[in-house]
């Protein structure tokens, strides 16, 4: 045992120097040369499409040859994805099947599978560790290849849509105090909306925005004003200096678009809360198992980007003290507007209704986010008429440490 663990050990060392020099496309090969060694017969790995509608194979293919999908809400991959926990299964020849997530921090990328005889405790936490290195492969290729990117667009996307997702942050992020997780459709006909997050200096910094008209020159805005709020904190710029250097590279850049958005700053130590709303939906509270009404209902002022036409109206940082497990909710129009055939709309009260039930029963931020995102456009049965985006984040400073574990 111990050798086998020892030559584990080995080629698990080999394939971390063969990384640095492999190309993307090599991947799959990568891990058909090394499975046997390793005590497997087979390790494939799928990627979520950008929309986490499948899961799409990372495979070696013919020229035309389509990959692999599997369903991620009926699919035992799926599954996995879903609720980012391990699943052994084994078939009627005795062979077993174990389904990781492939995980960074706490954003789902896909699954991986290994298919073994047997597993034992040294196996299983090379499971773990293939896992880990097969994440920061995809990672790290992602910067300068469109590899894995082209394999999780399973449908055409449009320019706009291409501009906005190459500024946005991963979808999810967080740390032993804070999660935040965000969502957006139509994923792949994209126009203003977006959302960033970030944790520096003992602070998340969380925003969304939603940049007028859904064409190329609404993608140009999105991603100016993405820009900008990286270049303030970069700047170490403070909430009000970050929200009026938008507001003058917007109107210095364009004279005819503008943008709403909310901009946050969270204080992870105590967790007092400060934001600024610029036309915006106001953000909303959600504390244990409910909706705290009006809790962060402020008066918006203008939107960013008007310039001279701007009504002269001073602009506030709001503030308000958080409680532990506490979530804060912000949106974009059409979320809410979402329309079913009748005309009805999804409104405000539904989807965040839906996100209070899908917590309290204990489902992964991103994914009642995911499933409230399918909500709608299960709702609307026809393409949405504005972008929906949603960002959720929680303050839990007292959070344990999760431990590791083979079953759900």
């Amino acid at each position: 045992m111990a050798a086998d663990a020892d030559s584990g050990e080995a080629i698990l060392g080999r394939m971390l120097q063969e990384m640095h020099r492999m190309a993307p496309d090599d991947l799959p090969a990568m891990l058909r040369r090394h499975a046997t060694g390793l005590g497997f017969r087979e390790i494939t790995v799928y990627l979520a499409d950008v929309q986490q509608r499948v899961l799409v194979e990372l495979a070696d293919l013919d020229p035309g040859e389509r990959p692999r999908r599997l369903p991620i809400d009926d699919s035992l991959a799926g599954w996995t994805y879903r609720t980012v926990s391990p699943r052994l299964l084994r078939n009627d020849a005795g062979q077993l099947s174990l389904w990781l997530p492939l995980l960074d921090g706490v954003e789902r990328m896909g699954v991986i599978a290994f298919e073994a005889a047997s597993l034992d405790a040294p196996r299983l936490d090379r499971c773990y560790s293939v896992a880990s290195l097969v994440t920061l492969i995809v990672l790290d290729k992602s910067a300068y290849s469109d590899t894995f990117g082209r394999l999780q667009r399973v449908t055409p996307m449009r320019l706009p849509a291409e501009m906005v997702w190459a500024f946005l942050p991963p979808r999810t992020m967080g740390s032993d105090l804070v999660t935040s997780s965000a969502v957006l459709e139509p994923a792949y006909n994209l126009g203003g909306d977006s959302f960033d997050h970030s944790l520096m200096g003992g602070f998340l910094h969380a925003a969304i925005l939603d940049a007028m008209g859904h064409d190329l020159a609404a993608g140009l805005t999105s991603a100016v004003a993405m820009a900008g709020l990286r270049h303030a904190r970069h700047s170490d710029a403070d909430l009000p200096e970050l929200v009026s250097g938008l507001d003058t590279a917007l109107t210095d850049t364009f004279t005819d678009r503008h943008v709403t958005g909310v901009f946050t700053q969270l204080d992870l130590t105590t967790g007092r809360l400060a934001w600024m709303n610029a036309g915006h939906p106001p953000p909303l509270l959600l504390r244990r198992r409910d909706s705290v009404p009006r809790a962060l209902e402020r008066e918006a002022e203008p939107p960013l980007g008007l310039g001279e036409g701007a009504p002269d109206t001073p602009r506030r940082v709001h503030e308000a003290q958080l409680e532990p497990g506490d979530r804060v909710l912000l949106y974009t129009d059409g979320v809410p507007d979402a329309r079913n055939a009748a005309g009805e709309s999804f409104g405000e009260e539904r989807f965040t209704d839906f996100v209070v039930r899908a917590i309290a029963a204990g489902e992964p931020a991103p994914e009642a986010l995911r499933r409230l995102i399918n909500a709608i456009l299960d709702f609307q049965q026809a393409p949405l008429n504005d972008d929906a985006t949603i960002l959720l984040f929680e303050w839990h400073p007292f959070r344990g440490t999760a431990t590791r574990h083979v079953f759900a």
